[in-house]
């Protein structure tokens, strides 16, 4: 009985599992968890309901709670020039 070399051979583990010690199943499923825990973080920084959105927002309120601010002292400084000029000007309400 002759036995062929063929039988005998092993496998040369392939490219990822030389150099990375994971076999390519394994590679696979943690790049593919990779990509798309990259893209998830991706959306949630840089997408429709982002944090950039959400900072943004926060800036715009300060400005707008600034604004109200000026604008009711402005109305304040109005209201007693008003008064003022209506004062001296005689007029009252007859209600």
């Amino acid at each position: 009985m002759s036995i062929k070399e063929e039988e005998f051979e092993v496998d040369e583990p392939g490219f990822i599992q030389k150099y990375l010690g994971l076999s390519t199943k394994t590679f696979l499923l943690l790049a593919t968890s990779v990509i798309l825990i990259g893209i998830y973080i991706g959306v949630i920084l840089y997408g429709k309901n982002s944090i950039k959105v959400l900072l943004n927002l926060q800036t715009y309120e300060i400005y707008l709670k600034e604004e109200i601010h000026n604008l009711k002292e402005e109305n304040a400084k109005l209201q007693k020039e008003y008064f003022e000029l209506k004062e001296i000007s005689g007029e009252t309400d007859k209600r």
